[in-house]
C-alpha cells in the first residue's frame, strides 16, 4: 500500500533532521569548510544522492540550520511574550535558554561560532549577521518587558540581563556538568523579577 502524504511529509522531515544533525556534529568536530558533502551523508547513514535529493550543497544545508535556529529563538520569545505578567516572561526565557542549553550544549557553541565569523569570511559571514539581526530583534522585544516591569532603565536592565544570560549560558555549553544549573536559573530569577 502506498504511502500517505503526511506519512511521506514526516519521513522528508526526520531524514532532513539527521542529516543537519549529522551536519552539525562533523562542522563542531572538523569545521564548516573541512566537511564535505560526503563526510555528512556517511555521518547521516544516507547516500550522498539522497542527500542532494533535500539539500542543493552544503552551504544550502547550512542556511536551513540558521533559518530552523532562528525560528526557534524567534517562538521562544513569542511563547514568553504571550503570558501575563513580565515577571512570568523573564522566568519562561530564563528556564528555556538554560535548559536548551543544558540539553544541547554544542548546538549553543556551534552557533556562538557562527556568530564570531570574521567579516572577511564572505561565505560564513552572512549566517553570522542574520543571527545577529534576529537577536537585536529579541532584545528590543525583551526591553519593552522590562519597560513593563517599570525599571527606570529598561535598556540598561534589559542589556544587563542579556549578559548574564549569555554569560550563564557560555559556562553551561563549556562545562556542561560542572554548572549548578537550578541554582543559577533562580539565582537569575531572582535577580531579574524582584
Amino acid at each position: 500500500m502506498p504511502r500517505t502524504p503526511e506519512e511521506n511529509d514526516r519521513i522528508r522531515q526526520a531524514s532532513k533532521e539527521k542529516i543537519r544533525a549529522a551536519a552539525m556534529e562533523l562542522f563542531m568536530k572538523q569545521g564548516y569548510y573541512a566537511t564535505s558533502i560526503s563526510d555528512i551523508a556517511k555521518q547521516a547513514g544516507i547516500s550522498k544522492g539522497l542527500l542532494y535529493s533535500y539539500y542543493k550543497g552544503k552551504e544550502k544545508l547550512l542556511s536551513e540550520m540558521v533559518e530552523a535556529r532562528i525560528r526557534e529563538v524567534v517562538e521562544v520569545m513569542a511563547e514568553a511574550v504571550n503570558l501575563e505578567t513580565p515577571s512570568e516572561q523573564i522566568k519562561y526565557i530564563v528556564n528555556g535558554a538554560i535548559d536548551n542549553i543544558h540539553k544541547n550544549p554544542e548546538v549553543h557553541r556551534f552557533y556562538l561560532h557562527l556568530q564570531t565569523q570574521p567579516e572577511a569570511d564572505e561565505e560564513l559571514i552572512k549566517y553570522s549577521h542574520l543571527i545577529i539581526e534576529e537577536n537585536t530583534r529579541q532584545f528590543e522585544l525583551q526591553c519593552k518587558i522590562f519597560e513593563k516591569m517599570k525599571e527606570k532603565d529598561p535598556r540598561r536592565r534589559s542589556l544587563y540581563f542579556s549578559t548574564v544570560l549569555q554569560g550563564s549560558m557560555l559556562m553551561i555549553s563549556t562545562y556542561p556538568q560542572k554548572i549548578p544549573i537550578e541554582e543559577m536559573k533562580q539565582q537569575i530569577i531572582r535577580e531579574f523579577c524582584n
